[in-house]
């Protein structure tokens, strides 16, 4: 149990994207601006996307990284500290020192996890010790952790949440994405696994039109309880949304031209499977778009075009045709070419919308806005005894 006089803060959640790091990146926000200095981690690293590049293109670090990347480290050599891609993310957004970023414990991937599995092993082992350490060392700084995605994810390593609540009495700020008042139940779980070190909720991805009602009526019912309600942010299309580079990467697509404007943000889905009339009419009720249509659709392709569309994603035999690629290249509007059927493509592109981590600055920037005008963490700051202002 860390023996400083200010306990760590847990983030977690109940399910996996449900917008931990959103919350994160806005309650250190506003603690910097208030002057309390943070350390930052992920005890279960849970992003491998650039397992093989640490910060500044160093290697793999800790010997979780380095089990989860292949690569074998030998005794006494001297390693890199594994940090998980949000990590470096989050850090970089605000601005962290090298120092103030804790490396990882552990991977949650296929591979360590069978390993793990087979070995029989539970207890967390000498890497938390030394977290334990550093959070007792910590001084005048809060140390900050997002957990894994579910309540029970991680236990195998000893770093499910509540696990880590217990071991470092923690208090948990537990992030819920609220459809409606059957939502509650994960919270009630949470509530008998946490008990106390539950310190609060915040509801996120509400229908705006809900806010106004779910705070008159459900912050006081959740509240009777047990679950102190810190904010209620609604659902933000643009914190949903996905990188058209990232869902050519899951779709193993051809970028035909603006391979430079792949950084677009897509929001929606759209089929380019009707007439084209009805086609622009549905196209001008949408916004940031990414259009699935068939490669033999060039009326529909250049509708598309001429509406908030952020690529153009084409299945099917065939190659566009070059005016459409010359006018695509003139509005700078990537087309994507997929060997899938439409089907399958589609269903790729919905797997992603909602289910990316937040990694483009201007997501970051939102969510910290988002936060600051949804959230009050006054009793928070209170109940970790910190010198900021109501």
């Amino acid at each position: 149990m860390p023996t400083s006089g200010q306990p760590p803060l847990l983030i977690g959640s109940c399910e996996p994207f449900s917008g931990k790091s959103a919350v994160v990146l806005g309650l250190a926000h506003q603690l910097n601006r208030q002057g309390v200095p943070i350390l930052f981690g992920k005890p279960l690293a849970t992003c491998l996307d650039d397992l093989d590049a640490g910060p500044d293109g160093a290697r793999p670090g800790t010997s979780a990284a380095a089990v989860a990347s292949g690569h074998a480290v030998a005794p006494g050599q001297e390693v890199d500290p594994f940090l998980d891609a949000d990590v470096r993310f989050i850090g970089a957004t605000l601005g962290l020192a090298a120092s103030q970023l804790l490396p990882s414990l552990q991977v949650q991937e296929p591979g360590s996890v069978h390993r793990r599995l087979l070995s029989g092993e539970l207890a967390p082992g000498a890497a938390f010790v030394e977290l334990q350490q550093r959070i007792a060392a910590a001084g005048d700084h809060l140390v900050l952790l997002e957990a894994a995605g579910t309540l029970s994810e991680g236990q195998l390593f000893g770093l499910g949440l509540a696990q880590m609540a217990r071991a470092l009495q923690a208090p948990v700020v537990l992030v819920h994405n609220w459809v409606d008042s059957r939502s509650v139940d994960p919270l009630l779980e949470a509530r008998q696994q946490l008990g106390d070190l539950l310190a609060g909720v915040v509801l996120n991805a509400v229908t705006p039109e809900q806010v106004p009602q779910l705070r008159q009526e459900l912050e006081p019912a959740l509240e009777r309880l047990g679950l102190p309600v810190f904010g209620i942010m609604p659902r933000s299309p643009l914190l949903r949304s996905v990188t058209v580079s990232e869902l050519g990467r899951r779709l193993a697509a051809r970028v035909l031209c603006c391979q430079d404007r792949t950084d677009l943000l897509v929001e929606t889905l759209s089929i380019g499977a009707m007439n084209v009339n009805s086609a622009m009419e549905f196209f001008r009720r949408r916004r940031n778009m990414a259009v699935v249509t068939g490669a033999d659709r060039t009326d529909i392709q250049l509708a598309a075009l001429e509406a908030s569309t952020q690529c153009l994603i084409l299945t099917g035999a065939g190659e566009p045709l070059p005016q459409l690629i010359s006018r695509a290249e003139e509005l700078e509007v990537p087309v994507l070419k997929v060997d899938h059927d439409t089907l399958t493509t589609v269903e790729v592109i919905e797997a992603a919308i909602g289910h990316v981590r937040l990694h483009e600055a201007v997501k970051a920037t939102y969510a910290i806005r988002l936060v600051e005008e949804s959230c009050r963490f006054e009793r928070l700051f209170a109940r970790l005894r910190l010198p900021v202002r109501a």
